[in-house]
């Protein structure tokens, strides 16, 4: 079951980030999709403060290093897939290295990578513009204990 959220800020999309990040148990990806300034980099940072980053001001967009690496209560690996010219070159980053119980993934741009996490159950977020300050988030099947609302 999908479901559709609207943020009217950066700052809601950090909120909203924020109490998911909170209720994550670790070994979740998250496939994050959206154009330009859509708000995936703001829903991040919100997710990485609930998830415990220890400094999630230092969240910022990986396009030039491809992976930062949070640590905190869960380890956070957030992945830009942008600059990516391949799905070969997003494997050779190691990717099943950074999936495991205590860790969170969360990338950027998943959708140019998707056939390299086909078989990773993964939750697919979608943001798009509806106007200046306004995003629509779209959430694909969420686990049971993950309330976006």
């Amino acid at each position: 079951m999908e479901t559709t959220i609207t943020s009217h800020s950066a700052a809601e999309t950090m909120a909203l980030g924020q109490r998911i990040g909170v209720q994550l148990q670790g070994g979740e990806v998250f496939a994050i999709c959206g154009p330009l300034g859509s708000g995936k980099t703001h829903l991040i940072k919100g997710i990485a403060a609930g998830a415990g980053a220890r400094d999630s001001t230092d969240v910022t967009s990986p396009t030039f290093v491809i992976v930062n690496e949070y640590a905190g209560r869960l380890d956070i690996y957030h992945i830009d897939a942008y600059r990516l010219d391949s799905v070969a070159e997003f494997e050779r980053l190691g990717f099943d290295d950074f999936c495991y119980p205590e860790s969170v993934v969360l990338i950027e741009w998943a959708d140019k990578i998707e056939a390299a996490i086909h078989d990773v159950d993964s939750i697919r977020i979608d943001l798009a513009h509806a106007g200046e300050h306004t995003r629509t988030l779209r959430f694909g099947a969420l686990p049971g204990y993950l309330n976006v609302l």
